[in-house]
């Protein structure tokens, strides 16, 4: 057999080899892209939470988890109340508030889970049986990990 003929059909082959891996890469990209499922295999899509913070009131009294007294200035023998508006639905969800000093301080920190079918409302508060320290304050509300919004408040 000729040397250069061997050679030649060497190259050949290696370049339909090449060819045939990069027909095959674009046509597996193109269908992962176009959103293919293998057959056998299961979407895991998460469902998407449809619920939003719409308000977050602060006030010295609540009822039925709403702010009944609405104010941003307290005395420190005050309990300092905050509630979370949410709407929309979700099979599960998590709302939590951070209340912190001036200072940047986490004075106090809870969460509660929901599971809302519209509107809903949220209570969280905080008091201190020797009274809160006079100064300036933050509630930082959050949904499912992501800050929703703040309200600050002060205590004289």
């Amino acid at each position: 057999m000729d040397l250069h003929l061997h050679a030649r059909r060497a190259r050949g082959l290696m370049v339909a080899v090449v060819a045939l891996a990069t027909v095959s890469a674009c046509s597996k990209e193109k269908k992962e892209s176009a959103g293919d499922v293998t057959p056998g295999a299961t979407a895991t899509t998460p469902a998407a939470s449809t619920v939003a913070v719409t308000d977050i009131d602060v006030g010295k009294a609540a009822a039925n988890s709403r702010v009944t007294d609405k104010t941003d200035n307290f005395k420190p023998a005050d309990t300092v109340y905050t509630s979370v508006h949410t709407t929309g639905s979700a099979s599960a969800a998590t709302v939590m508030a951070r209340w912190t000093f001036e200072d940047g301080q986490v004075v106090q920190e809870s969460s509660q889970s929901i599971a809302p079918n519209g509107d809903a409302y949220t209570e969280f508060h905080i008091s201190k049986p020797t009274g809160l320290p006079k100064g300036k304050y933050k509630v930082e509300v959050f949904l499912d990990s992501k800050s929703a919004g703040t309200k600050d408040f002060e205590v004289k």
